[in-house]
C-alpha cells in the first residue's frame, strides 16, 4: 500500500449552514460548493475549496458532512461531540479494488461494503481502532473533472 494524495478531511456539523459562514467569515474560503444529500450514507455534503501550495484552488477539500435524520451514522458521532469535528481522513489511492485487498491482508476492519461516495468514485472506511485512532476512508483517484465544481 502506498499512501496517497491527502484528498479531503471529512468534518461533522449539526449545520452546514452555520459552518459554511464560519469557513467563509472567519476562514476566509472563497470557493465553497453547494450542498447536496448522499441519502445511500444519510448525510448532506458540502465541499469547502482550499488553496494548494501554487495558491490555486487545489488543495486538500473540507468535506462538512450534517446528518439527514436521526438514522444517519453520523449522528451518534454528534450526539458525542455536539459541536461536530473532525470525522475522518480521506486518501486517494489508483485502484480501489486492490487498496482493498491490500487492507484485508494487512488484517484491517473494513466498515461496510465499497460504495460509490460524494465525489462520484469508489469509497471504503477503515476502522479507526486499525488507523491509530482516526476513521480512514479510501478512495479511488477520481478520474479528471469528477470532482464537484458545483
Amino acid at each position: 500500500m502506498k499512501l496517497g494524495r491527502l484528498n479531503h478531511i471529512g468534518v461533522a456539523t449539526p449545520s452546514i449552514a452555520d459552518s459554511i459562514a464560519f469557513y467563509r467569515d472567519v476562514m476566509g474560503a472563497t470557493k465553497i460548493h453547494t450542498p447536496f444529500d448522499l441519502e445511500e450514507q444519510g448525510v448532506k455534503v458540502c465541499f469547502v475549496d482550499t488553496p494548494g501550495a501554487d495558491g490555486a484552488m487545489n488543495g486538500t477539500q473540507i468535506e462538512l458532512i450534517e446528518p439527514l435524520g436521526e438514522n444517519s451514522t453520523l449522528a451518534g458521532f454528534l450526539a458525542k461531540n455536539p459541536l461536530g469535528g473532525q470525522h475522518h481522513l480521506c486518501f486517494e489511492v489508483p485502484d480501489i479494488a486492490e487498496a482493498r485487498s491490500e487492507f484485508e491482508a494487512l488484517g484491517k476492519r473494513i466498515l461496510g461494503p465499497t460504495r460509490i461516495g460524494a465525489h462520484g468514485t469508489p469509497i471504503f472506511f477503515v476502522h479507526p481502532k486499525d488507523m491509530g485512532g482516526m476513521l480512514t476512508e479510501i478512495m479511488e483517484t477520481p478520474r479528471e473533472g469528477a470532482h464537484w465544481s458545483n
